[in-house]
């Protein structure tokens, strides 16, 4: 049978239904809706990623964490072994424009954004917990606003799409070599391959599990090796094109 992710328990869909509305419409890409999770909700997570907030390629998937950056996670979490006990949620439902970031970083303690991502938090990781990875400063704000956490190691790390590729590599190494110690594999997973070296490869990257995704997308969706390969900077198969990208999105097929 194909694997595929079969969405959100009633009960946690009757919770993300819940979102509250973003606090500043014009910081927000806001008409393109709240994305919730990725991974697994139903308490066997070993490791929580929290990442900041949405991209295109979510919006498109329906899932947190699926594109370029996504796939950076990806390639983390096959470092520690795990093949499927993790869940991927980010600080903001709803895709933040950058400009605005630090601003809205401020907001994440606004009541009702904190009673209800901290109800999240707390419905998506249980004893089974082993660690906890912010990704970046927004994940770091909300994690550190979560009062009734787990009792898992929080290590810190910078976002992967961070422009700092040096200190990135040198964060997500140190992390790999902690969480190794404290994270328990998944039964076909190997903890035992290459760390980070001193720029990112492909290597480096891992396609979306077919099982965080839900039933009939495409096969590329989740996997960008191919626009990585081609000439020039891109990383993704979808874009907010200028000047419409409040309500136009570019999705890209591979020839």
């Amino acid at each position: 049978m194909p694997e595929f992710d079969r969405g959100p328990t009633d009960q946690f869909a009757a919770l993300f239904a819940q979102v509250p509305a973003v606090p500043e419409p014009t910081a927000f890409w806001a008409d393109w809706g709240p994305i919730f999770y990725r991974g697994r909700l139903d308490g066997s997570a070993r490791v929580l990623i929290v990442a900041s907030d949405p991209g295109p390629t979510e919006r498109i998937a329906g899932r947190s964490l699926v594109g370029n950056a996504g796939q950076r996670v990806q390639g983390f979490l096959a470092k520690l072994g795990l093949t499927r006990s993790y869940v991927c949620l980010n600080a903001w439902a709803y895709a933040v424009h950058p400009g605005q970031a630090f601003a809205m970083k401020d907001r994440l303690a606004d009541p009702d954004q904190l009673e209800w991502r901290n109800a999240v938090f707390d419905r998506a990781t249980d004893v089974s917990l082993q660690a906890i990875v912010p990704m970046g400063f927004m994940a770091r704000e909300a994690i550190g606003l979560w009062s009734t956490r787990p009792h898992a190691p929080v290590i810190d790390v910078p976002h992967p799409s961070s422009h700092d590729p040096a200190a990135l590599l040198t964060a997500w190494r140190a992390a790999v070599t902690q969480l190794r110690e404290v994270v328990t594999p998944d039964p076909d997973g190997d903890a035992t391959g290459p760390n980070y070296g001193t720029e990112f490869t492909e290597a480096d990257y891992a396609p979306v599990p077919r099982r965080d995704l839900p039933f009939g997308v495409p096969d590329f969706l989740g996997d960008d090796a191919w626009v990585r390969a081609l000439p020039g900077d891109a990383q993704n198969s979808v874009s907010r094109p200028s000047p419409d990208d409040e309500h136009t999105l570019v999705w890209k097929a591979p020839r």
